[in-house]
């Protein structure tokens, strides 16, 4: 699907279903907005579904893997060659998330949508764009093109998934100086020094996180991404990895499927599409703050808090993975506990709005 006609699909999401679910929460035998945030994210998938009937029996990881030219400048502690094996790592036991998704009861999808790699491997979706990007301190990470291109390939894996039944997503990432691409993209969208938007990644020597921010510093001057134009500052410093992310926030809000963010990459993504179509931002959840410096400046950006605060920088959907049991134990409190009515008890009185 081109990003055009997605955009045409997205709508806000349903104010009336929100507020059905949020009566039925304040009706339900327990202290008024006592379990928080969950109540909130249940509330806001009503929202996206358009019905206080909610469900979260089908999860889905969409995990956009590519390589990143910047690694030439010396930006990561390991090559492209990580990229490769991780990505194949994911079409079995082999990597934490799909440890934790085994666990969690999530189905896992990843793409390959510019590693720097031919696999022969089924289990690896092929969507590539190109061998990986650009080294973006020489010139744009990718031509315009090719970023709607990624665009296109995570919105077209939303409507696939929703085809399907799914009925919530995750997001999940797996390229080698994908921290940096990141970091670049929140310098320009937030107006920061890449000094505040970067961290270590993977593990970086003091050496190594001068020559990180001196390469975004760099793109940045290169390339003189415009950030009133997300669409640029994607192409120009960005990755395929961030933007078929991006595509995946954008087919999730043109096929009302909530959407979990991951980490600061995942919540870069998520702002990229936010900022080309703001109506995409009512199907976006957070699941976990990264302790990468951005992580709580990003959410900040997005309107969204964090229910989980675990420390993790991993990536790969894994707090979007970890998130989403806690998720459906609240939910399972939605759908199953009585109502003040049931239990013969006085409603509790309404003081604040908390949710």
């Amino acid at each position: 699907m081109e990003l055009s006609e997605a955009l045409k699909m997205i709508e806000p999401a349903s104010s009336e279903a929100y507020d059905a679910a949020y009566q039925h929460w304040k009706s339900l035998g327990k202290p008024l907005y006592s379990l928080g945030l969950l109540e909130a994210d249940v509330c806001r998938i009503a929202a996206m579904r358009g019905t206080p009937a909610v469900t979260l029996a089908k999860p889905g990881l969409i995990i956009m893997c590519a390589d990143n030219g910047v690694v030439a400048e010396g930006v990561s502690q390991v090559g492209q060659e990580a990229t490769t094996s991780v990505t194949e790592n994911f079409t079995h036991r082999g990597s934490c998330v799909t440890i934790m998704a085994d666990y969690a009861g999530v189905d896992i999808f990843p793409v390959d949508i510019g590693v720097n790699h031919i696999f022969n491997n089924p289990g690896i979706i092929d969507r590539k764009i190109a061998m990986g990007t650009k080294n973006m301190t020489q010139g744009p990470a990718m031509t315009r093109a090719e970023a709607e291109r990624a665009l296109a390939v995570g919105i077209d894996m939303a409507g696939q998934l929703a085809a399907a039944g799914y009925d919530i997503l995750a997001t999940g990432e797996m390229g080698i100086g994908n921290t940096t691409t990141s970091s670049a993209v929140l310098s320009v969208l937030l107006h920061e020094p890449a000094e505040k938007m970067t961290g270590k990644g993977s593990g970086l020597t003091r050496a190594g996180m001068q020559r990180k921010i001196g390469a975004i510093k760099r793109a940045v001057e290169v390339n003189k991404p415009d950030p009133d134009d997300a669409l640029d500052v994607l192409a120009k410093v960005g990755g395929f990895d961030i933007a078929g992310m991006a595509g995946v926030f954008l087919g999730g809000a043109a096929f009302h499927l909530p959407v979990l963010i991951d980490g600061v990459i995942s919540a870069t993504a998520a702002l990229v599409a936010k900022r080309i179509c703001p109506a995409a931002g009512d199907y976006m959840l957070a699941s976990h703050c990264s302790k990468e410096p951005a992580g709580q400046l990003v959410l900040q950006a997005l309107g969204l808090r964090a229910p989980l605060q675990a420390d993790m920088c991993l990536g790969e959907g894994t707090g979007a993975v970890a998130y989403l049991p806690v998720l459906r134990l609240g939910l399972a409190v939605y759908n199953e506990m009585g109502t003040y009515a049931d239990a013969r008890l006085a409603d509790y009185t309404e003081l604040e709005e908390k949710i």
